[in-house]
Formats: structure tokens, sequence, C-alpha cells
């Protein structure tokens, strides 16, 4: 007898105290039933009543089981549909899938070889030293003509390319100091088994200062920031050992300065206290952060444009009101200077969801976290107001969706499961402003989303879930020799786009336009900025 798809749930499983709901598909039943290991039933309950989810033209119920709250492994019942797949209620159901997340980082390091001590059956050598860089035409200046040699190694692989992109890398990194910042006693000994796990600074900051002590090399003399790190043209299907054309520094650009302006200022902040480990980084990322500042102010509209010999991703941004807004919140917090105040408020009225070309709440976020005392009374309820009112805007979408989640039909685009973590994160700004377990709730709902109880039936986490993407569009996954993908990446998620002109994607709707293929770059990739809200919500779920 074949059966319907399984019942929506998260599949890795709940919290015991969190909201727990399955959704049910295209069913006439009205009741489920929740049974244990041994196929006991141990909860039973009455589904809603039916209502269309547009983005992926279904007719849904869902059932709610959040009373129930007994460690376990459980499977969702419904009469004439497959069990749904099982799943644990425990404290620490996420523990080891946010763990992964962190790692993902290591995994996607350059210019250092991945012994099997740390990275296991994907062990790698080391590629990309990036010690012999050149200035690209395109950023030369009279100190730095075309041609000079830099050097820039460290940093993260943006994505399923070897390329290095600081519009990108900012956000990124900011959402990993944010979650060290919100959440330090969670990350103080936890250890993710990298290099640097002994020596006494959070796994967490030692990953992000990888990537740091990259970024720093990507400002020119004069406090302009390269945009990225490239080579001309992608690489092909290789390990990143097997890949040396020549790399350089292409464009310094307003975005990309702005970015590393904010970045840097925050860094200042958070490594203030790990003097003795990082000596001379707090003072250092700091005046690079006003440096920046400066070459920014000097050069407010210089837009990225593509040179015609590179062909490497784009990120290009044409409005910088919302890189000025961030960096001149965090530059702020750095030196008190009531100017950057004043800049952040002209600069932007809300805060809106982050992306990488869209980061004024992330300004939003941290003036709310550490401005308090030191701005004044008004100012500082313009900041929380906003953020809260952002929170409520998305509870609203999710108390009124059929899936219970934030995300409309617009919200289908490249990138989706980023889109809908960094709502999340959202949310969690907003329960932390005002302690309302309903913008935690909503925020919960969002990780199940991406952990299973979507339209697709994939847990979109590597390595996690009973169904779980195989074939990623990531190089080194492609190229090795092990069957699984790296584990704990989020990947990119469905949308009608289908730009790759892959085949194999079942349907033109948004929520079920997904394929687990490597051909698949518009929803099967993985990207950096995409894991830091995963890390984020995932951190703040597990710490109310």
């Amino acid at each position: 007898m074949n059966l319907p798809d399984k019942i929506k749930v998260n599949q890795l499983g709940f919290l015991p105290n969190a909201p727990k709901m399955a959704i049910v598909a295209n069913t006439g039943a009205t009741s489920f039933a929740l049974v244990n290991a041994q196929g006991s039933t141990v909860f039973n309950g009455n589904l809603s009543a039916a209502a269309e989810w547009a983005p992926s033209g279904e007719t849904v119920r869902k059932a709610d089981f959040s009373s129930f709250t007994t460690p376990g492994t459980y499977r969702v019942k419904v009469a004439g549909l497959a069990d749904s797949n099982s799943f644990a209620i425990g404290e620490d159901v996420y523990d080891d899938m946010h763990d992964a997340a962190v790692k993902a980082y290591y995994f996607n390091r350059a210019s250092t070889a991945l012994t099997a001590e740390y990275a296991g059956v994907w062990a790698r050598p080391a590629g990309h030293p990036d010690t012999n860089v050149q200035v690209h035409s395109s950023a030369a200046t009279a100190t730095r003509p075309a041609g000079t040699v830099i050097s820039a190694p460290k940093g993260w692989y943006d994505a399923g390319d070897y390329n290095k992109y600081i519009v990108n890398a900012g956000i990124s990194t900011y959402t990993l100091l944010a979650a060290y910042e919100h959440f330090p006693d969670f990350y103080q000994g936890r250890n993710v088994n990298i290099p640097e796990s002994s020596n006494n600074v959070p796994d967490l900051l030692d990953e992000i200062m990888w990537n740091l002590e990259w970024m720093e090399k990507m400002q020119d003399t004069d406090g302009g920031v390269y945009h990225k790190l490239t080579t001309a043209n992608f690489a092909g299907e290789v390990m990143p050992h097997e890949t040396t054309a020549q790399r350089y520094v292409v464009q310094k650009g307003t975005g990309a300065t702005l970015n590393f302006a904010a970045v840097m200022a925050v860094a200042s902040r958070v490594f203030a206290d790990y003097q003795s480990q990082f000596p001379g980084k707090s003072a250092a990322y700091a005046a690079a952060a006003e440096k920046a500042w400066t070459w920014a102010k000097a050069n407010p509209s210089v837009r990225y444009r593509q040179p015609t010999d590179i062909r490497t991703g784009e990120y290009g941004d044409a409005t910088f009101a919302d890189e000025f807004a961030w960096a001149a919140a965090e530059l702020f917090l750095q030196t008190g200077q009531q100017s950057y105040l004043a800049e952040f408020f002209a600069n932007t009225e809300e805060t809106g969801v982050p992306w990488w070309g869209g980061v004024a709440a992330l300004g939003y976020i941290s003036l709310a976290t550490h401005g308090e005392g030191e701005m004044g009374a008004t100012d500082y309820a313009r900041v929380t107001d906003a953020l809260v009112n952002t929170g409520s805007y998305l509870r609203g979408i999710a108390n009124t969706s059929a899936y219970g989640v934030t995300m409309t039909a617009t919200d289908f685009v490249w990138g989706s499961n980023s889109g809908g973590m960094n709502q999340a994160m959202m949310l969690l700004q907003a329960y932390r402003v005002t302690g309302d377990a309903s913008y935690y709730n909503a925020a919960y709902q969002m990780l199940d989303y991406v952990l299973g109880r979507n339209a697709t039936d994939y847990s979109f986490v590597t390595g996690f879930g009973s169904k779980s993407p195989m074939d990623i569009h990531h190089r080194q996954s492609v190229a090795d020799d092990v069957e699984a993908p790296v584990p704990g990446f989020l990947v990119g998620g469905p949308h009608s786009g289908q730009q790759d002109e892959c085949p194999g994607y079942p349907s033109a709707l948004p929520a079920k336009s997904y394929v687990d293929s490597w051909c698949s770059y518009a929803t099967n990739e993985v990207t950096i900025n995409w894991n830091a809200p995963l890390v984020y919500v995932t951190a703040a779920l597990l710490n109310p």
C-alpha cells in the first residue's frame, strides 16, 4: 500500500518545555496520536481545522502536542498516512547540530590543512595560502599599483566556491559575534574539536578570529577595503589544493569598507576581554574601524562593479544607508561619540530583517544590547521599540500561517532558509527586549521548519535528520571521496527561480522547488552567511 508523504515534523526533536507541532497535509482526519519507540500511544490530540498554505499549494492541519514533555523517542500517527519520522524530546536534542553548524566554518577554512584529528574523514591538504595575492587593476592606487603582491591568508571560503568576499563575511562574522555576546556562558568551555580548542578561548571566538585575521589584511593603506579576494573564474569540481590559479584583491568599495568598519568595531569590543591571548588585537581593530569609516565618508557611494575579466560572485549593492547605519552604531558603542549615533538615526528608521545587502538591523541589535545607559532614554526606546515592532510583525504572520511559520510566498528567494533563520533571529531580539515567550515560540517554529517541518520533507542541515541533503553545491563535498557531505551546513532551500536550470525539480511552487543536487546552486548551495543565523538561533533557543 502506497501511503502519502510522511507527516512533516522537526526530525531532530524538541526541547521538553518548548512548543511541539507537526504539519499534516491533505488529510480528512481530525485527530492524531503520539507513539513511543515501543509503539504505545502516549498522547492523543485533535488536529486543527484545515487551512491552505499558498507557497506549497497544500491544505494542512496542525498537530499540537506542546503539553507533552516526557523525554524519549516518538512518532506522530494519523489514520491513513505514513507515520512521521521519529524524533526525540530532550534537553540535548540540538547540541550536536549546533556544534556542527559552528564547525562547518572550520571545514571552510582557507590556507590550512584539515587533519584527521579534527576533520575526520573530511581531512584534506591545505589550499589557497593567499600569501601571493595580486592587486587587480580595479583596485590599483599609486601606493599599490596593479600587480602589487600582498598577503591575505586565512578566512573562510564563502560558499560552495573558494573565494572570500568582505560583504558576506561581514554579516556572517557579526552574527557569530552576537551569538557569543548574547550567550557567553553557553560558549565558555564548549569544545567543537578544532585545533585551538585547548587555548582558554571559547571555540566560537577562535573560529571567528580565523576570519578576522583575513579581513584585517583586506584593508588598503588608505583605509578603504577590497571587495573580495578571488580567482578570475570559479574553480571546477576540485579540492582546494588542486586549484592554483592566481588570486586577486578586487576593487575597493563603500559597502565592503563599511561592513569591515562595523565588524572591526564589534571585534574590538569582544576581544577586549582576551587581551592576553590576542595581544594588541582589540586596539588594532578599533583603529582599523575608524580608518575605514573615514574612507567611507570620503567615498560614500563607490559601488562595486564587476571587472570584465572577473567572473566570480558579485555581491553588488547600490545603496549604502544601511551599511552607514550599522557601522555608525558600532562606532558609537566603541567611541561614545554622539556624532556616530546621529549618523545611525539619520540613515535608518526601521530594522527590517537582515541579509547581506540589508544590514541596518544589526546596528539595532547592538544598540539594544549595549546602548542602555550610553544613550538617552528616548533614543534607547526608539531602538528597542523598532526591534519589538519587527518581531510583532513577524509573530503576526506566524500566528496566521497554515504552517505556523513567518515565511510568505515573497520570502522564497535565493537562500530562503537563511531568510527564515534571520526572521527567527529578529523574533528573538523582541523576546530579549520584552521577555514575552510568544516571540520565542514563533522563532522556535522556524527552527522546526529548517529541520524538517516543511513542504519538501527535508531537514536542510547536512548530517542531521532522517532525510538531509547529500549532494550539496560545495566543491569540497563533491570533489572528495566521502559519500556524505561535510556536516553542519544549512543549504539555501526552496524557491521558484530555478536559475541553474537543473533537472529534477519536483515542483515550481516556491516552497517545494528544491532539488538535492550538486547542479542546483540555486537551492542546494551552502554559504557562511546562511549558517550564521542557524548558529545564533539554536544558541538562543537553548538559552531562553
